[in-house]
């Protein structure tokens, strides 16, 4: 682990509003949550909320839950994706390809997707309608989110940002815990992975379908959830890919 953690390291830097020394930290996303009884505070370096904007009065001692703002609204016209429990437990994802239009990886063009954005409604009706937990922590739905990824792993940098879309797909993929303070607290080295793994798919991707600026889009992808991507990084890829193309015409 710590091989691979100096690995990431130099390519993975806080964005310049975060207050830390440390290429690696942990980044709780504010988002409202129902009612829950206050757990246990979770070290944190930088909190954020979904549009971005660093809050480091998750620092305080005492309880700001007042403060926690919820996401703003859902951008208008966006593709909906609704879900409900049949399709969750059938792993079905025609749901989302009926609302969005993408009926296989290779047949969307991310031009006509990034203006509008897309987003979820989840209809889940509780077996047990006093159970506490959030959506992120049912495991059949975040199966159906684990499936819908691997199907299309450049789907985050399509939703729906300013509404806290990217912040809700991720904790459906990433471990972390709830906070009634400071709401979803990501697992630094597994968000870490994510964001990395992601900007491996997205940023190439843009670039296939001749986006501008793909390095910007995958970085404002990356820093929706604190991290912030140094162009050594990006220069890597550009070289990977300059010799990929240059073997395969061999």
């Amino acid at each position: 682990m710590a091989a691979a953690k100096a690995g990431l390291v130099p390519w993975i830097i806080p964005s310049s509003s975060a207050a830390t020394s440390s290429p690696l930290f942990s980044a709780a996303v504010k988002l409202p949550l129902r009612g829950r009884k206050a757990e246990k505070d979770v070290s944190v370096s930088v909190a954020f909320n979904p549009s971005g904007n660093f809050d480091i009065s998750a620092f305080d001692s005492h309880d700001d839950t007042d403060k926690v703002e919820p996401p703003m609204p859902p951008t208008s016209g966006r593709y909906e994706v609704v879900i409900d429990n049949d399709s969750i437990q059938r792993l079905d994802l025609s749901p989302f390809q009926t609302a969005t239009g993408i009926t296989s990886p290779s047949s969307a063009d991310p031009r006509e997707y990034l203006d509008r954005s897309i987003g979820f409604t989840i209809n889940y009706r509780r077996d047990d309608a006093g159970d506490p937990r959030e959506l992120s922590e049912y495991p059949d739905i975040r199966l159906w989110f684990v499936r819908l990824d691997a199907t299309y792993p450049w789907l985050p940098l399509l939703l729906d940002w300013r509404a806290g879309e990217l912040a809700r797909y991720a904790a459906m993929l990433v471990p972390h815990q709830m906070s009634l303070r400071m709401g979803v607290v990501f697992n630094p080295e597994a968000l870490e992975l994510f964001v990395m793994s992601k900007v491996f798919v997205v940023y190439p991707w843009l670039k296939r379908h001749a986006v501008p600026k793909p390095r910007l889009k995958t970085s404002d992808m990356a820093r929706m959830l604190g991290f912030g991507i140094g162009d050594q990084l990006f220069d890597l890829i550009d070289q990977y890919d300059h010799y990929q193309t240059t073997t395969d015409s061999l």
